[in-house]
């Protein structure tokens, strides 16, 4: 790994959809077998140009989302490697027996996009706002379960999920995201990124969650309290090492992710720990809720996503720790 952390975290120029396309692209360009299939999303997503680019290795599926992976599935089995998108829900609630029977239990190579997910969704509201998508294919067995923070990891992500044979779900904010990395910085697979050291407690977050998290901790600095922060891309094969050593060296933990804290990084965390360091620990998701309509902004306090949340959480888990 290769990572250098943007001292101002501010809301990215680039697009995530953006970058998805254009990186898609340039990998295209030197690889044929890259196939991009949509569910009549193209425009939603920005994927457009790749069709008009590269129009033999474009499939529109159109809204068609288990057919969709079962042209992918068969685009595999032919050598392709096919880059399947739409929207998080539907890529993961409506298609699940697809992707378990076509492409994970046929050992197929697709890659699953699903956009928009949790809270980033906003004005499409519950219908279109996945909280358990990860949940779901956390579930499935061999999957590979990813949220890039932002688009210097995403453009990493696609090259890797290029690479690597099997299946991959990728849940995928659309618009802007915080920026977290500096450009050209590289990654590890299954490997969680430390963004700032700690003593006291550690937070584990994922996606929109990060930059929160890394406010949180400037403000527990402010009390005295030192907070380690772990970013969590990879939620499955999931760095328990990271993990196990974080509760050994802090002694408490909060997790923080835009998705249902059942079966989602919360619970992942948890198991990690209650098999090798029982540790205290707060979660900071969903709470077992459906989605509702609203601007980021909006949703964010009304599912208490952001950093006084991740404050007051640390300070529970810094308290069970005493007793």
């Amino acid at each position: 790994m290769s990572i250098k952390i943007t001292k101002d975290m501010s809301l990215e120029k680039e697009e995530m959809r953006h970058a998805f396309c254009h990186q898609l692209m340039d990998l295209a360009e030197n690889n044929k077998d890259i196939v991009v299939l949509d569910a009549d999303l193209m425009g939603a997503m920005g994927t457009r140009d790749f069709q008009k680019k590269y129009p033999d290795q474009t499939i529109n599926c159109g809204i068609q989302e288990a057919n969709m992976i079962g042209v992918a599935a068969g685009l595999s089995a032919v050598g392709k490697i096919p880059f399947a998108h739409t929207f998080a829900p539907f890529a993961t609630r409506r298609v699940c027996d697809q992707v378990f029977m076509s492409a994970a239990y046929a050992r197929n190579n697709v890659k699953i996009v699903g956009s928009d997910p949790g809270i980033t969704a906003q004005l499409n509201g519950g219908t279109h706002m996945p909280f358990e998508d990860m949940g779901i294919m956390r579930g499935l067995p061999e999957l590979t379960v990813l949220e890039p923070t932002d688009v210097t990891m995403l453009k990493w992500m696609l090259k890797e999920m290029a690479a690597m044979f099997g299946v991959q779900y990728m849940r995928l904010v659309r618009k802007s995201c915080i920026k977290v990395y500096e450009e050209g910085s590289t990654f590890k697979m299954g490997e969680a990124v430390l963004l700032r050291d700690g003593t006291d407690v550690t937070i584990i977050a994922s996606g929109y969650c990060v930059s929160e998290a890394y406010k949180a901790a400037s403000m527990l600095e402010e009390s005295g309290i030192s907070a380690r922060v772990l970013n969590i891309f990879c939620w499955k094969p999931i760095d328990a090492k990271a993990i196990i050593k974080a509760a050994e060296d802090t002694g408490a933990i909060v997790t923080a992710e835009n998705h249902n804290v059942i079966n989602g990084l919360g619970s992942a965390v948890a198991e990690v720990l209650a098999k090798n360091k029982p540790t205290p620990v707060e979660m900071i998701g969903v709470q077992d809720e459906f989605g509702e309509v609203g601007p980021l902004e909006y949703l964010s306090e009304r599912f208490k996503l952001n950093a006084p949340y991740i404050v007051e959480a640390a300070k529970k888990a810094i308290a069970r720790k005493a007793k």
